[in-house]
């Protein structure tokens, strides 16, 4: 497997970069272009920015904010939020960004996938998928970036993902929102069975607190770690990170 990726997740609102807990109660994180340097600096494999009411909103993102980050850093980044059309898909890659992720509407047209797929190739579409437990399965929230309608789905998120996949997504970060913010670890059990599901990386997000938990993440065959708390408040700093992976023999760039 190449060498695992470190990627800080960057929630944005009203274009401000912002942090909550299970996906509520957001606060303020600080400067986009900001934020994006700093962990350029530090040491980030990748960067994921979600403008997290776009779906739930009708809206998409402005790509005016993924220009103004792609002028000043040169490592990879995905953005997401609202992306309905392939022309929208085209203005943000055009814009810089070098992958987009869909979420909520690809859950109202799962179609979308194909297109995106068909027209800039599967390595630059990822599948974003919030996902809860509930009777002893996970399935798939919907437009969670707004708790007044945040909806459960009913899809079955294993079922769900390998749909996406065959449609041609390219990447899957899985979301796992029992443990966003809460820094007691990522969902390893779930993060193991839909890697074993499916056929491309697969990104774990949610809960990291501790850099034992990175570790966890990839022996469970996570090809990245996404987090967002731990380095926007600066409790875990990714050289430091990096090296202990290192010491525990997880291949990683340094």
């Amino acid at each position: 497997m190449p060498a695992r990726r470190i990627i800080p997740c960057l929630d944005v609102k009203d274009g401000r970069v912002v942090k909550g807990v299970k996906f509520r109660d957001h606060r303020d994180a600080g400067d986009i272009v900001e934020q994006a340097l700093r962990y350029r600096e530090e040491g980030a494999d990748e960067l994921v920015f979600y403008d997290i009411s776009a779906s739930a909103e009708g809206r998409s993102l402005s790509s005016e904010w993924v220009h103004r980050i792609a002028a000043v850093i040169d490592i990879p980044f995905a953005v997401a939020g609202g992306l309905r059309s392939r022309d929208e898909a085209s203005a943000w890659l055009a814009a810089g960004a070098d992958k987009v992720s869909i979420n909520s509407p690809a859950l109202e047209r799962p179609e979308l996938i194909d297109e995106l797929a068909s027209a800039f190739g599967s390595q630059c579409v990822v599948i974003g998928v919030d996902t809860y437990s509930r009777d002893g399965d996970y399935f798939v929230q919907q437009y969670t970036g707004r708790p007044d309608r945040s909806r459960d789905t009913g899809r079955r998120t294993l079922d769900w993902l390998r749909e996406a996949v065959d449609r041609g997504a390219g990447e899957i970060v899985l979301n796992c929102m029992r443990n966003d913010g809460v820094r007691t670890g990522y969902d390893i059990a779930h993060t193991k069975e839909v890697v074993d599901a499916v056929t491309v990386p697969v990104i774990a997000s949610g809960g990291a607190g501790a850099p034992e938990h990175f570790r966890e993440a990839f022996d469970a065959g996570a090809s990245g770690a996404l987090a967002a708390t731990v380095f926007h408040d600066r409790l875990i700093a990714i050289p430091e990170l990096k090296e202990f992976l290192a010491t525990c023999g997880i291949e990683v760039r340094r």
